[in-house]
């Protein structure tokens, strides 16, 4: 296949430098995950007016005997006169890598910003651990934010979940979730270039030849895939786009650009979601690929940045930013 690099924006450029050559594997994760790109170091909360602590929530899931969940919690300093959106955060890494320091200057913005709680969850990651488990972390998650809200001064009603890659992609499978089990409401879900298909990139669906050039490629997914689900079947929740029906989620912001591997799946399910009369806003840039934020000073860049945060300050009902 002859490279796509000509259609990259040319402020992203610098991204040539970060392939990721090596073959996944079981054998090599402990060298990538030690390797390729270290979490930059935490922002200062203080000087967001914001304070930023580790909590353990208890994993309840019933029949199961579940570790305790670690997730950071972010709280506006200030204090208000009127109850406060929640944000559940669940961190990208193709369900391999990351962790929720990884995301936190972005959760900063969110608590200083738009004056939401928000908690991001260090969700159990593959091949030490698939099945449900993982999936289980984050509703646990949702969970203590609702049963916490009255402390946390949350409205139970503007609770909204989002990430990004493979954590779009558990945000999906946990909106799917928390759906069908009909205990926590969610307002809104936030998903950028969202990991939502296990069949992408695999030979009976190699997809579009433009896209998965870039950073995460067919071969990175398709052992992330097996990696995630090991003995279990590919099915919604955890695999989102297998979901018979879409019905009743939540509304949904869905971001997504143009050499991206999960541009397509990005996009139908995007389109699943109207047909199902779920309120959806689908934006696809041109000449971006997955990760293309890392080049922070690209125009580009900061247009996500200032969608993501509009869109997120709708599904949150958040007024006069």
């Amino acid at each position: 296949m002859d490279s796509t690099e000509h259609l990259l924006d040319p402020e992203l450029l610098p991204m040539l430098e970060w392939k990721m050559d090596l073959t996944l594997s079981d054998e090599t994760m402990v060298k990538v995950r030690k390797s390729p790109w270290p979490t930059p170091p935490l922002g200062d909360p203080d000087s967001r007016g914001v304070s930023r602590e580790e909590i353990l929530v208890q994993n309840q899931m019933a029949g199961a005997d579940e570790p305790d969940v670690r997730c950071l919690l972010y709280k506006p300093l200030e204090e208000a006169d009127v109850l406060r959106p929640g944000y559940l955060h669940m961190h990208g890494g193709g369900y391999l890598f990351g962790e929720p320091e990884g995301s936190d200057a972005t959760n900063l913005k969110i608590c200083a910003e738009l004056g939401a709680v928000v908690v991001s969850v260090d969700y159990r990651l593959a091949p030490e651990h698939s099945g449900l488990g993982p999936l289980n972390d984050c509703y646990a998650a949702l969970g203590w934010l609702h049963n916490n809200a009255d402390e946390l001064n949350v409205d139970v009603n503007r609770i909204g979940i989002g990430g990004e890659s493979a954590g779009g992609g558990m945000a999906a499978a946990l909106g799917l979730k928390a759906r069908d089990e009909n205990e926590y409401a969610v307002c809104h879900q936030h998903l950028t270039y969202p990991m939502l298909d296990d069949r992408t990139g695999s030979d009976q669906n190699p997809g579009d030849p433009l896209v998965g050039e870039f950073i995460w490629t067919r071969p990175h997914n398709q052992y992330a895939w097996g990696a995630y689900l090991g003995d279990t079947p590919p099915a919604a929740p955890q695999v989102p786009a297998r979901a018979e029906s879409l019905e009743g989620l939540p509304p949904t912001w869905m971001h997504t650009v143009a050499l991206d591997l999960f541009r397509d799946e990005n996009i139908e399910y995007a389109k699943r979601l109207m047909a199902a009369s779920v309120p959806t806003d689908l934006s696809v840039y041109p000449g971006a690929c997955h990760g293309y934020q890392g080049v922070v000073k690209a125009a580009v860049s900061k247009r996500y940045t200032r969608d993501f945060m509009e869109a997120l300050a709708k599904g949150l009902g958040v007024i006069n930013r």
